[in-house]
């Protein structure tokens, strides 16, 4: 039976869709700044359009904005990077004693305890780690060098960072009504309102989710550090302000505050304090993040499973790389909203209701 012309176009076209997707998925790392620069000129384009308001030119409001969010941006890194380079460098130094002492606390106890004998040795163990750590003195330029020269992939999303994602948010944000415009007209007429319903759906959902976890790194940050101060860490605001801004990737962001922590409040106070001050403050932190703070201030209407944030994360990340893991709860939260509908349009469906 010979296709209809309908049946030929529907074919034409959806061939299409599938080549440009598999296109994009080819060209993850090469679109990552992309798709970067579209979130943020996203994030940014409210007080664009606030200046706009206000006869400020387009031209100067873009360039207003995008110098505060550098700014910011800047300011956030200048908090971060030290913060860890101080505890690699601690971590160079005194990890050795950390791990011997945690051999000469732990083995005894599992010996006598559990009766395990682990044929383990506090010198040569410290040892190792000496030369490990001391084989590992590079800085963090010859280090991001390596890094570029591994592959085609990790360079182009390095230069992309750097150089590419302000230039190509800038001319976003300045034509971004026209670009918004271009997209609605592309849309088949009789899928246009329900397609600008979800997209007014999305828009709603990403506004809470970035206004309530900004929140919530803010609070989570003064929560951290007031803790620490308490148990006693000399580094308590570094560290602090360090996994409440981290929090903002989901899981790897507090592995690593954690992992700081634990490493200084055991150097500092010793193995067992410092377990146990480390496990009593980010123990509190979980709840509060997990049952009040992301409940009221995120919104539960945007959670996601834990098991889809994991897959969110490692698929974005492999797609995008390190843009994608940091962009991967509100990729994963668009990607729900359309699932949502898909669902809501299958079970609504003839192939799903009929009896046979």
């Amino acid at each position: 039976m010979p296709l209809s012309a309908r049946q030929r176009q529907t074919i034409l076209w959806l061939t299409v869709a599938l080549a440009l997707a598999v296109l994009l998925v080819a060209l993850g790392h090469v679109l990552a700044p992309f798709i970067a620069a579209a979130i943020l000129a996203y994030v940014l384009e409210p007080a664009v359009r606030w200046l706009d308001s206000h006869r400020v030119p387009r031209v100067l409001a873009t360039f207003i904005t995008m110098l505060a969010a550098i700014f910011v941006t800047l300011a956030i890194v200048l908090i971060l990077v030290p913060i860890i380079e101080q505890e690699v460098r601690v971590m160079r130094v005194r990890l050795p004693e950390l791990a011997a002492s945690i051999t000469g606390t732990l083995l005894p106890w599992l010996r006598e305890h559990v009766g395990l004998d682990l044929p383990l040795d506090a010198a040569s163990l410290r040892a190792w780690f000496s030369e490990r750590l001391t084989g590992s003195q590079g800085d963090w330029a010859g280090a991001l060098f390596s890094y570029a020269r591994s592959g085609w992939g990790a360079a182009l999303q390095i230069a992309g960072m750097v150089f590419l994602v302000p230039v190509v948010l800038f001319f976003v944000l300045l034509d971004w009504e026209q670009m918004v415009g271009l997209v609605k007209e592309l849309i088949p007429p009789r899928w246009r309102e329900p397609t600008m319903a979800i997209a007014a759906e999305v828009d709603v959902l990403l506004g809470r989710y970035l206004r309530g976890q900004g929140k919530v790194m803010l609070v989570l940050a003064a929560f951290y550090s007031i803790g620490l101060l308490i148990a006693g860490f000399k580094l308590w605001l570094p560290i602090g302000v360090l996994t409440g801004l981290l929090v903002a990737i989901p899981y790897l962001g507090f592995a690593l505050g954690l992992s700081f922590a634990l490493i200084d409040g055991m150097l500092q106070l010793g193995v067992v304090h410092g377990l146990a001050a480390v496990a009593i403050v980010y123990s509190a932190g979980q709840m509060l993040e997990s049952l009040w703070l992301t409940p009221r201030l995120v919104g539960i209407s945007i959670g996601l499973h834990p098991l889809a944030v994991i897959f969110a994360l490692l698929a974005f990340g492999s797609l995008f790389g390190f843009v994608g893991v940091l962009l991967a709860l509100p990729l994963a939260a668009i990607f729900a909203v359309g699932l949502r509908h898909l669902r809501s349009a299958y079970r609504d469906s003839e192939f799903f209701l009929r009896d046979q």
